[in-house]
């Protein structure tokens, strides 16, 4: 897990310890919601509004995300397809949602790593990142 930059061996493990078994999740985009790192909704009527982040889940988990992707978007110089897409969101949303929104891609692909046994894999810079 800590060849994803910006994940080191603080988050790998606290990510580890809350997860516990990979299986239970039917697909890895469900655990940025376990995390808490979805938008909460807002609905009454015809009014639908995405507020503040739900904060639902691991504090601790949901807090070295959040500390990995700051470390991807401020630190890491190494190019990657998540890179380059955290960069580009930050640029959309700004830095704070887009640290969020990386966080959630960053469960994901720690998700994916752990069921695959693969290693993280940069890619080329201008190739699309997966949802």
């Amino acid at each position: 897990m800590m060849t994803v930059p910006g994940v080191g061996p603080v988050t790998a493990m606290a990510f580890r310890a809350a997860v516990d078994d990979p299986a239970r999740f039917r697909s890895s985009k469900a655990v940025g919601a376990v995390f808490g790192l979805v938008p909460r909704k807002h609905q009454s009527g015809e009014v639908d509004r995405d507020g503040h982040i739900t904060r639902a889940g691991d504090g601790l988990v949901r807090t070295a995300l959040y500390e990995a992707a700051t470390t991807l978007l401020a630190r890491v110089r190494q190019s990657s397809r998540l890179r380059t897409w955290a960069a580009g969101l930050a640029e959309r949303v700004g830095s704070r949602r887009a640290r969020v929104g990386v966080a959630r891609k960053l469960a994901v692909v720690l998700h994916r790593i752990w069921l695959d046994g693969a290693v993280f894999r940069p890619g080329r810079e201008g190739a699309p990142m997966p949802a």
